[in-house]
């Protein structure tokens, strides 16, 4: 039996490497891989969270959409959104790929295909875990005017709207819970950082490239980077995650779509 001590202070995993060329070689691959991916979205982000700060309305009365129109030609549109998902995915395909040239095998952190449909079931109750507290949160956030409102698509209404949301979502998925969670916390466990240090920063730096949406969409964002980064930490399994976080997006995209202008809360 599993003792929330050993969830709160897990066990370290792997090797910590000690050759200091190879340390160095981590820490610029690091910066680097960052500094073209989630770390330059995150700075884009704290400068578009301060430019709404600086605006003379409250934030609670600004808003952000997530996923917005990208040309007036419909074709073009559905083209460049479907390139906008083609980098999330080589974002992510780029953290797989230096870890499993350092010989980090995909069954290691977790993207084998040994256990699809419990992989399947975990992430649909994590994705219920996350998103129902997540959802109070916004609302809260957005009542004590802590946070934009937040418009998950403004997309016209096309045929392939719904499709390309879903297309988007797990994109979305793919690049954040392979960079963030096991590309990320792989590499600061090779440099020495205990795994509760190693989490905290994942965390952070998940929340930090939502704080476009306000404080509540950072600090819930923080959360949901705990809660996924100590289930991988205990588990080992990257597939559950990318499964919660598509199911997350494809309900607030799609669903946010499919109800705007028909549900009289809905922004």
């Amino acid at each position: 039996m599993i003792s929330l001590r050993t969830w709160l202070a897990p066990p370290r995993r792997g090797d910590r490497l000690t050759d200091p060329t190879e340390r160095r070689a981590i820490v610029v691959e690091l910066v680097v891989v960052l500094a073209v991916t989630l770390g330059m979205s995150a700075l884009r982000s704290l400068l578009s969270l301060l430019d709404a700060l600086l605006a003379p309305e409250p934030l609670a009365e600004q808003q952000v959409a997530i996923n917005v129109r990208q040309a007036d030609l419909d074709l073009i549109d559905l083209l460049r959104q479907l390139l906008s998902a083609t980098q999330l995915f080589a974002w992510g395909a780029l953290g797989l790929y230096l870890l499993w040239r350092a010989g980090i095998r995909f069954a290691e952190i977790g993207l084998d295909r040994r256990r699809p449909g419990r992989d399947a079931l975990t992430g649909a109750g994590l994705a219920a875990l996350i998103g129902i507290p997540g959802l109070g949160l916004y609302f809260l956030a957005r009542a004590v005017g802590a946070n934009l409102t937040v418009l998950p698509s403004t997309l016209d209404d096309t045929w392939w709207r719904p499709i390309v949301l879903t297309i988007a979502a797990a994109a979305n998925a793919w690049a954040e819970e392979v960079l963030v969670v096991a590309y990320v916390l792989t590499r600061l466990r090779q440099l020495g950082l205990g795994e509760n240090a190693s989490l905290a920063v994942s965390a952070v730096l998940r929340g930090s490239y939502h704080l476009y949406q306000g404080f509540g969409g950072f600090l819930g964002n923080v959360v949901m980077g705990l809660v996924f980064g100590r289930f991988w930490q205990r588990t080992n399994r990257l597939w559950p995650l990318v499964v919660a976080h598509t199911l997350l997006d494809v309900v607030a995209f799609v669903g946010y779509a499919l109800l705007r202008g028909r549900v009289s809360w809905l922004p």
